[in-house]
């Protein structure tokens, strides 16, 4: 059900609270299935996806250990340039290990490439991704997400672990933000 009363500063909501659970229920029950007799490390990506990666554990019927890197990729404004920096690297070792990165979301795709890449150079036995949402309009390099949430049009989300300028990201619900906000 639409959420009627939205934050003031949404023009819309475009993922209710119910979508999004009923949405993670599923991707956590193909999960589980996928991984039943090697179950992965999960590897959030700070600080985005805490709110998937704990609504998504949950959703894992089996033992799975959880992790978290923060990245940050150079460019100006809300544009990635894909010159990427490790603000907080995993705290365990991946070698030989099932690794599933846990994204929020995925726009131009440049800065998960780079993490794929580093990752996958660790000798993991295998990365795969689950992202609650991907914006096909924005890709700028071709990335194979095994678990997706949603298609979204490419505009600017909040929400659900999304932010802007570090606010916003309690709220239960995708919402797009009003131009207002981020234009002046």
């Amino acid at each position: 059900m639409p959420q009627t009363h939205p934050h003031p500063d949404v023009d819309r909501v475009l993922l209710d609270e119910q979508q999004i659970r009923e949405r993670l229920a599923e991707l956590g029950e193909q999960i589980a299935e996928d991984y039943a007799d090697e179950p992965p490390i999960l590897v959030g990506v700070l600080k985005g996806a805490v709110m998937v990666m704990a609504d998504l554990a949950r959703q894992i019927d089996l033992k799975v250990e959880m992790d978290w890197m923060a990245v940050s990729s150079y460019g100006s404004g809300t544009k990635s340039s894909g010159v990427v920096r490790i603000l907080k690297d995993l705290s365990g070792d991946i070698t030989g290990r099932n690794v599933l990165i846990v994204e929020d979301i995925i726009d131009s795709g440049l800065t998960l490439k780079w993490l794929l890449s580093n990752l996958r150079s660790r000798g993991p036995k295998s990365v795969e991704i689950a992202a609650l949402l991907r914006k096909p309009d924005a890709a700028r390099v071709d990335i194979d997400v095994k678990y997706i949430g949603f298609d979204i049009p490419n505009e600017f989300v909040i929400g659900y672990g999304l932010d802007f300028a570090e606010n916003y990201r309690n709220l239960p619900y995708v919402g797009v933000l009003l131009r207002s906000i981020y234009e002046d």
